[in-house]
């Protein structure tokens, strides 16, 4: 897998200092978001550096702290660590791209057959609600907000569907792929897919699984075809 290396950039500049709740420390699920939604959003740019101590420093956190949420992004293979250098930010090819929406949509037909067979009111509610939040920040032009939430709609799915190696496996591909559309998109992006969403919840409720795996492979095609789009200019989930 290529990579941008990340050179160093003035933190006031890339990240704004994180607000702290009164005698509460940020912890790692209060600060991978936060650090996700900024490399979507490129305020961690393919030609910024930044090390452990910089980023304690912006989120007021230890480097223990830092460091575990690098690793789960490392897991999830937007960034690649290797011992004794610098952080780098994943770059994927067209090759990989599609190799990786291969992997997806033969997880994800799975997943939503499983999901139409067992979801229950208070998780389509859920799946409903963060379709809301999704939309919510598409209308706010909040870029990298609005493609992680269209991400964590896939990854409840899996969840949904009780299946944990499924979810799990779910979950290295999902991130990956948000990455790229935030790389591959370049100027402002008119988000149309949350009614995709919208559509493959309303099959799940009904039971209809036949209307559920067309609309998710459809759902897949789209993303896949926008991001071999040579023009890249513009983005779905």
């Amino acid at each position: 897998m290529t990579a941008h290396a990340l050179q160093r950039a003035p933190a006031t500049t890339a990240l704004p200092a994180m607000r702290l709740v009164a005698g509460k420390k940020p912890s790692v699920d209060d600060i991978y978001p936060r650090l996700f939604d900024a490399i979507l959003e490129q305020r961690i740019a393919p030609a910024s550096r930044f090390t452990e101590e910089s980023l304690g420093a912006t989120f007021g956190v230890s480097r223990s702290v830092i460091r575990r949420v690098l690793a789960k992004l490392s897991h999830q293979q937007v960034i690649i660590l290797r011992p004794n250098q610098r952080a780098q930010v994943a770059a994927p090819d067209n090759q990989q791209t599609r190799q990786i929406m291969e992997a997806r949509r033969m997880t994800e037909i799975t997943m939503v057959q499983l999901a139409c067979a067992q979801a229950t009111p208070t998780q389509l509610r859920q799946l409903r609600e963060l379709i809301g939040r999704e939309r919510e920040c598409i209308e706010r032009d909040q870029r990298g907000p609005a493609i992680r939430l269209s991400g964590e709609f896939h990854l409840q799915l899996a969840a949904m569907a009780g299946n944990a190696p499924l979810a799990q496996f779910l979950n290295s591909l999902v991130p990956l792929t948000s990455l790229i559309i935030a790389q591959y998109e370049a100027q402002a992006c008119t988000y149309c897919a949350w009614q995709e969403h919208v559509a493959i919840v309303d099959a799940i409720e009904r039971r209809d699984v036949s209307s559920a795996v067309k609309l998710m492979t459809q759902h897949l095609d789209h993303l896949e075809a926008k991001l071999l789009s040579r023009d890249r200019q513009d983005c779905t989930r």
